[in-house]
């Protein structure tokens, strides 16, 4: 008989007159260097040996099909067999038990730390590896209190799983497991700032005793308020002895405390000993939570008046570190003068006269001070004051003004000059040898004005230009150029500087009449004025006179600004002529005037109040007509009535019906205003009819 493994998974004994084949333990491990390390302790052999069969080589196969059941020699030889072996594997089982023991350990891998917000959810991890399946593992989480001792939180073996009640974490805590060589997942929620300490998990075999432990630090995390600055509200001076305050910055509510770390235009502010002092301190809340505020101390300097200060706050984060600035502030330094400037603050350019001037006085210190004096180099006026305004200046303000500071702590005087120059343009003159020229003559005249600027000159009359530059020069006058010209003198560079002056000419010749030569004018009985326009220097003579040489009264002649106006009222009785004359010493010329005496018919008085009577007499005749007709109406009516000449009413009628339907009474006139009476048919009746 001897023993061989078949394929790794059961034991096999094999004799002459066959084998017996056993299962092996599934735990054991398949690499063990004999099969009797396979063999389990005595405790379980009777499980292997039930699953014990009987197994027959190939020649005796086909019996061993014929038969319905095993004979009696083979069951007594597998029974002996059975006892032999079950004495060698109990003899053979404490040692291979002790090779066992060694193979199965437990390994417990744990992260260092597990990092989480405060009020989040934390998940620690345990990871472990063993041959053994989890039934068959004790699972046990500890934590560290703050006096280092260790308590259990959670228990599970094959039968249990507990959270102890008695614990802060018996309510927020629960634990998952994935298999055999799985995490073992610890979850606590709503974390707290007393949970940051150190959880361990501890996985123990049920069987071998073989055990692992695995430790991770919880750490909570909670970010601070916003930062915030606050600078002192004084100035500070350079003169100080000791550092003083700048500001404090103060961050509030985190978890590891926050630092603060002060700056100055960027660059990060470090405690110099006389120089810079940062102080901080911290406070605890209830809560656990962590308040930080830092002061800064600092000796200024003039340059820090323009230096922005702030704060950083730098904070631990789940996973590494965060950062928060605050606003910028400034601060007010003080520092005495080292320089001082004068300066014109307006006008701004060139000054002219006539301007305002404001002159200014400063130091480079602050605060500024009132100790200023201003002073004219020239003519010593001195003014103590460092603001200085001149109205209305003139050329003679113009030369050095001086600024004088006095520092009264040093007793040093400090002094700066600026020169004020005031541009000026003076009154524009014209000049020429004369005014008058005779016509076709030639006139020429110049323009100046003394100024500090270059100027442009123009000529001009009513209100057009007519030249440029400083002179003019009239050729072949007439008496249209007479006239008054205005020269005007402007700077260019400055607005505002201009001057002016005026000048007239005068043209010489003989008059000349500005009506037409002759001019015809229908009139009678009436009065006409005649007008006669003269020009001409000197200013003619005029007179008027008709054609048989009658000199006509007049006015005296208005002068005008071209030479003499006259005017005449002559009353038209007939034909006339009436002549304009003018003379001066250089000449005379004349205009002639005719009138026509044309009578114009108007209506007969007399013609009139005849024509008013012949229609008056017509009116009256037709009245009486129209009377004598109805009087003989109302006769005929009586009598046709019986009314008169013994006749009876009721004759006539009936005579007056049978003959004549109507009577008709028709009045008609013409020039000879005759009246004829009609019948009914429209013949004419005989007068004794009627």
């Amino acid at each position: 008989m001897h023993v061989c493994l078949n394929d790794c998974s059961r034991l096999q004994l094999s004799y002459s007159g066959g084998c017996l084949s056993l299962p092996l333990p599934h735990h054991l491990p398949p690499h063990a260097a004999s099969p009797l390390l396979f063999l389990a302790p005595s405790a379980r052999l009777v499980q292997f040996f039930q699953e014990l069969r009987f197994c027959q080589t190939p020649s005796t196969l086909t019996s061993a099909r014929t038969s319905a059941a095993p004979t009696k020699r083979s069951m007594a030889l597998r029974d002996s067999l059975l006892v032999g072996l079950l004495l060698l594997f109990h003899t053979w089982g404490a040692w291979a038990q002790v090779e066992v023991n060694m193979e199965d350990k437990v390994e417990v891998n744990m992260e260092d730390k597990v990092e989480v917000p405060l009020g989040q959810t934390a998940q620690i991890t345990c990871m472990f590896t063993s041959t053994e399946g989890i039934g068959d593992m004790m699972i046990q989480w500890f934590y560290v209190t703050r006096s280092g001792e260790k308590l259990t939180i959670y228990y599970q073996d094959s039968l249990v799983k507990k959270v102890d009640p008695g614990t802060p974490y018996a309510d927020r805590i629960s634990v998952n497991s994935t298999g055999a060589t799985g995490d073992i997942v610890l979850t606590i929620r709503n974390v707290q700032l007393e949970d940051e300490t150190e959880f361990i998990c501890l996985v123990k075999s049920l069987t071998g005793g073989s055990s692992g432990e695995g430790r991770t630090k919880l750490l909570v995390f909670e970010t601070p308020n916003q930062p915030t600055i606050e600078g002192v509200q004084t100035g500070i001076s350079v003169n100080e002895d000791y550092p003083s305050m700048i500001g404090s910055c103060e961050v509030k509510r985190g978890y590891p405390r926050p630092n603060i770390t002060w700056y100055r235009d960027n660059t990060p502010l470090r405690s110099v000993p006389d120089m810079v002092e940062v102080q901080s301190s911290i406070t605890t809340e209830s809560s656990g939570l962590y308040s930080v505020k830092s002061t800064l101390w600092m000796k200024v300097v003039k340059e820090d008046k323009d230096a922005n200060f702030y704060c950083e706050a730098t904070y631990f984060v789940p996973g590494g570190m965060s950062m928060t600035e605050t606003s910028r502030i400034n601060i007010t330094v003080y520092y005495p003068s080292t320089a001082i400037n004068i300066w014109v603050e307006s006008p701004k350019g060139e000054i002219k006269e006539g301007d305002s001037i404001e002159l200014h006085c400063n130091g480079n210190g602050n605060p500024q001070s009132s100790e200023f004096t201003i002073k004219h180099i020239l003519d010593e006026r001195v003014w103590d004051k460092n603001m200085l305004v001149l109205d209305n200046v003139t050329r003679r303000d113009s030369g050095v003004y001086e600024c004088i500071f006095m520092d009264l702590d040093t007793i040093e005087e400090l002094t700066r000059n600026t020169t004020v120059f005031v541009n000026y343009l003076d009154q524009a003159t014209v000049r020429s040898e004369k005014n008058e020229v005779l016509q076709g003559g030639e006139l020429t005249a110049t323009c100046n004005a003394v100024a500090s600027l270059p100027t442009e000159t123009a000529w001009f009359k009513n209100e057009k230009e007519v030249a440029k530059g400083h002179s003019l020069t009239l050729q072949d006058v007439t008496f249209d150029t007479t006239g008054t010209y205005v020269c005007r003198v402007t700077v260019p560079n400055m607005e505002g500087m201009e001057t002016s002056s005026t000048f007239h000419v005068y043209v010489l010749g003989p008059p000349e009449i500005m009506e037409d030569d002759f001019k015809e004018i229908e009139s009678f009985e009436s009065t006409v004025e005649l007008n006669c326009h003269v020009r001409g220097l000197p200013v003619p003579q005029i007179t008027w006179t008709t054609s048989d040489g009658t000199i006509i009264k007049t006015t005296d002649q208005t002068e005008t600004e071209e030479g003499a106006e006259s005017t005449v009222s002559v009353k038209v009785t007939s034909d006339m002529t009436v002549f304009c004359n003018a003379s001066n010493e250089y000449g005379t010329d004349s205009v002639t005037f005719n009138i026509k005496a044309i009578k114009t018919e108007t209506p007969n008085p007399a013609k009139k109040f005849k024509k008013e009577g012949n229609g008056v007499i017509i009116a009256v005749i037709i009245i009486c007509i129209l009377l004598l007709a109805i009087l003989g109406s109302v006769l005929y009516f009586l009598y046709k009535k019986g009314k008169i000449c013994g006749r009876s009413g009721k004759q006539d009628l009936t005579k007056e019906k049978s003959n004549k339907d109507n009577i008709v009474v028709e009045m008609k006139s013409d020039n000879t205003e005759e009246a004829i009476l009609l019948g009914v048919n429209g013949e004419k009746q005989p007068p004794n009819d009627q």
